[in-house]
This record gives C-alpha cells, sequence and structure tokens, in this order.
C-alpha cells in the first residue's frame, strides 16, 4: 500500500483510511521486518514525521466515529528501539 498525501486525507473513503492506519501501524512498529520498495522510503526521515502523518489519520478516523487504540496515540509507541532507522 502507498502512503496519500496529507492532503488527501478528508477525502479517502472508508477502506482506503483505515488502510493507511494500518500501514502506518505496521511502519511505526518495525515495518515487516523486510524491505518493501514503496513505503521505505519513510524510514530516511525522522521517526516522528511518520507519527505526525499517522495522527493526521487517527484523527480523521475519530471524526468519522472509529475508535484507535490509545497506545497509538504516543509518539513513542511501539519505538522503544530505533536502532532499525
Amino acid at each position: 500500500m502507498r502512503l496519500w498525501h496529507e492532503a488527501l486525507i478528508l477525502q479517502l473513503p472508508r477502506p482506503q483510511l483505515l488502510g493507511q492506519h494500518r500501514e502506518c501501524c505496521a511502519l511505526r512498529g518495525n515495518g515487516w521486518g523486510r524491505k518493501h520498495a514503496t513505503v521505505d522510503y519513510v524510514f530516511t526521515h525522522s521517526p516522528y514525521q511518520l507519527f505526525a502523518y499517522h495522527d493526521l489519520i487517527m484523527k480523521e478516523m475519530a471524526d468519522r466515529g472509529y475508535n484507535v487504540s490509545p497506545e497509538w496515540l504516543d509518539k513513542n509507541y511501539p519505538w522503544q528501539d530505533l536502532s532499525f532507522l
């Protein structure tokens, strides 16, 4: 899956919005433990930029009535070890 531009988040249909959340969760959890050319570019930036993007996704989900697990709202979750970056 690809990450949509932040300006498009408000227009994303439900399946794409939830897909973005799943993608961000996977990326914040050290990706899939293997290279993935489509989205590996996020690891060349600060992990907190990914969090900021994920935060936009989670806020839109909340605005649409979805519940997000509270641990994802912590900018340090699940990055206890950032050595993989």
